[in-house]
């Protein structure tokens, strides 16, 4: 990629608008956008910084207006989900770009600057979808980009092969792959999704029926079914503490992310696949959490995925029924 080119192509001021999703994320959304330096982005303009804030009973949005930022709060009165949220704040932006950005990121002085200037190449007009290496705390990267899953990898994981013989059992996450070199892939997760505005449009935004978890999966499915590729940047990185704020809830979190998976087994998968896979899930998946945890001797672990199974079960019609909405 030629700089000189990229400057003068960017020097036309594309606007980036920022969109996180606070749910009771204490210092760390603060200390997030303590990390977005205006400064650091020459040739571009920030126009907005958007909280959707989903009814947070915390401190969390404490003092945020007093950043050096174009801070743009939306209160919601009631947990709306992840996507939903997102779409609200994307419906206040007309940039160019937008980045979906979770609270327990930090930021690098290049974590924006270089991707705008990779989407602005010429040679890259084709690709809807960028994001960086995310690192930890001991500076190694994560795991953060995926295949399409098939049925095959959701079955993987309902029998928990992928823990047991990983070496064999691969799931979707691209673990076999140290995120160290800048490749196409098939999805990058949604904690740094950087996406041009029309392209999200076009794609039809998020499914709100997903509360939480694979809405940004079948994004990207969508996405690339227009056309569009999707890259991860190797050269470019931020800190990403991951679990976030679902760390302190991980019944409901089991909950959601099952919830989640039959929805896009019914949305994705052929009616006899996605119908295996919800059998599978009700009546394999618990012993096989239950015999896991107690491989683990962990209590704590088969009570949560107790209380998890206690609210599928409970909430199976109304899984039903959303998919057929």
């Amino acid at each position: 990629m030629n700089n000189k080119d990229t400057e003068e192509e960017v020097n036309e001021f594309k606007k980036l608008d920022i969109i996180i999703i606070n749910w009771n994320s204490g210092s760390q959304l603060r200390e997030c956008l303590s990390t977005v330096n205006i400064n650091d982005i020459n040739g571009f303009e920030l126009s907005k910084v958007i909280v959707v804030d989903n009814a947070s009973a915390d401190d969390s949005l404490e003092g945020i207006e007093q950043l050096n930022l174009p801070v743009k709060i939306i209160r919601n009165s009631k947990n709306l989900g992840f996507g939903a949220a997102c779409n609200q704040g994307a419906l206040c932006s007309n940039a160019d770009y937008l980045l979906f950005l979770n609270p327990d990121t930090r930021l690098n002085k290049e974590s924006l600057v270089k991707p705008l200037l990779y989407m602005e190449a010429e040679d890259n007009r084709g690709v809807g979808v960028c994001s960086i290496k995310l690192v930890d705390d001991s500076g190694r990267p994560g795991r953060t980009c995926t295949r399409l899953p098939k049925p095959r990898h959701f079955f993987v994981k309902i029998m928990g092969l992928d823990h047991i013989f990983p070496k064999i059992f691969k799931s979707h996450f691209m673990t076999e792959w140290d995120h160290n070199d800048t490749r196409q892939v098939e999805h990058v997760i949604g904690a740094f999704y950087f996406v041009r505005r029309k392209v999200f449009i076009d794609a039809g935004m998020f499914d709100e029926r997903f509360f939480v978890y694979l809405e940004d999966l079948d994004l990207s499915l969508r996405i690339k079914k227009l056309g569009y590729s999707i890259q991860y940047l190797a050269d470019v990185e931020a800190y990403h503490k991951g679990g976030g704020t679902s760390e302190q809830v991980k019944a409901t979190r089991l909950f959601y992310s099952i919830r989640s998976r039959i929805i896009y087994g019914f949305k994705h998968f052929s009616f006899i696949s996605a119908f295996l896979l919800l059998l599978a899930t009700y009546s394999i998946e618990p012993i096989a959490r239950f015999a896991l945890a107690l491989l683990r001797r962990s209590s704590k672990e088969m009570m949560e995925t107790a209380q998890g199974y206690k609210m599928l079960i409970k909430n199976l019609p109304k899984i039903l029924k959303g998919i057929n909405e």
